[in-house]
């Protein structure tokens, strides 16, 4: 399809992302509209028809039901790092672009992994219950320094490597798995093996990703692998980790403490109730899904993404972009860019070049990225286009979508 340009961009916030980002869209001249919560489906297919940029959270599920009722949108923007909540496979045979932030709030998982660990490893959250008890237990019973235990990671990403560094800085010892091959930073171990972590760390932090073959990772084989007296963390996904086994490990007293930042099935708003099997539990710390939720993390956040939405509104630049393929030309002086994104089939670009040519178009600039079944080309021309070659372009039988910058 072939993009008209409306006279003025729309875009709908959702889920309180900081309003940075809405400055910074309203700024280059989008029509901004800011939604505390999350919408459901249904909502959001109501919504959706006259959005060009959509920007969301975790709560929002943009299904392929969803877009199939957007009619003008452009992008996707995840306010934060995971985009398992977005449909991208739907989303790229449209033409729809998403962008997240990889990296905005690795330091703010981080440090709440920390101290999650000294909390833990002190149990304070015993000490803390007595005291607003009236209870006082002075005791050094159960509790440790974290200087020379072992911090087992799973999951050696932007997260994962990072707590290692600091980690050490507090004298732990570190070790790591992680399918894929990652570069050991400081004095961490690779282990081979989840099994070997596991027999071998005092505390075990996973910090994987939301691949669906991650789901159910950690459940009873892997509690009962662990070490007794043995802390566990999740801060990465909530469907990673059978909360059912989780619990009947703790009251066993096989582990020593817990905390947990992610669940299966979160809230989708602050005014709904949170149930979970883990409440109650002795040291053991429940957290509303938070690990980047510090105004740091949220700044930078709402300003990358809504600058990599911006510059592919005005540039076609997809550098980051999770599902296409990731190109940077800047569009030159004088010259009008074309976008054009299709199906990854020998002879596309020949045949658009073919179209320039018939029409006399000379070309500035061109770059090509493919990504899988998709293809995409930003090209720079220096002459004025007609309606008959954009025409042309976009009854191309590989084409997905025209779009004129």
């Amino acid at each position: 399809m072939h993009d008209e340009r409306p006279p003025r961009r729309r875009a709908l916030l959702l889920e309180n992302i900081h309003p940075g980002a809405a400055a910074s869209l309203t700024e280059a001249g989008f029509e901004v509209e800011t939604v505390p919560g999350s919408f459901d489906e249904s909502q959001l297919a109501d919504r959706i028809a006259d959005i060009d940029l959509l920007g969301i959270r975790s709560r929002t599920q943009v299904s392929e039901a969803v877009l199939d009722k957007s009619k003008r949108l452009l992008a996707v923007g995840a306010f934060c790092i995971g985009t398992n909540q977005i449909d991208l496979a739907a989303a790229t045979r449209r033409g729809v672009a998403v962008f997240h932030a990889p990296f905005s709030n690795t330091r703010s998982v981080v440090e709440l992994v920390i101290a999650e660990i000294i909390a833990l490893t002190r149990r304070l959250t015993d000490k803390n219950r007595d005291m607003h008890a009236g209870i006082w237990a002075k005791s050094a019973a159960g509790a440790h320094e974290v200087r020379s235990r072992r911090l087992g990671i799973v999951g050696y990403g932007n997260i994962g490597s990072q707590l290692s560094v600091l980690a050490e800085g507090l004298g732990m010892q570190v070790s790591f798995y992680d399918t894929a091959d990652r570069l050991a930073l400081g004095n961490a171990r690779r282990l081979n093996s989840l099994e070997e972590l596991l027999d071998w760390a005092d505390v075990v932090t996973l910090h994987v990703d939301g691949r669906p073959d991650n789901r159910g990772l950690f459940g009873a084989p892997e509690f009962a692998a662990m070490r007794n007296g043995a802390l566990f963390l999740n801060l990465s996904r909530g469907f990673v980790v059978d909360h059912g086994s989780l619990r009947a490990h703790i009251e066993s007293g096989h582990l020593a403490g817990a905390a947990v930042d992610v669940f299966f099935e979160e809230p989708p708003g602050d005014d709904e109730a949170f149930v979970s099997r883990l409440q109650g539990l002795p040291n053991v710390i429940l957290t509303p899904h938070i690990g980047g939720s510090t105004e740091e993390a949220q700044v930078d956040i709402g300003q990358f993404v809504a600058n990599k939405l911006v510059e592919y509104v005005r540039s076609g630049n997809t550098a980051l972009s999770v599902n296409l393929p990731n190109l940077d030309l800047p569009v030159r002086a004088g010259a009008h860019g074309l976008v054009h994104i299709h199906r990854n089939t020998p002879g596309v670009l020949a045949s658009i070049n073919a179209i320039f040519a018939e029409h006399r178009i000379n070309i500035e600039g061109q770059s090509l990225g493919t990504r899988g079944e998709i293809g995409y080309v930003i090209t720079d021309i220096a002459t004025d286009y007609t309606d008959d070659m954009l025409a042309r372009l976009t009854h191309m039988d590989a084409t997905i979508r025209l779009r004129v910058l």
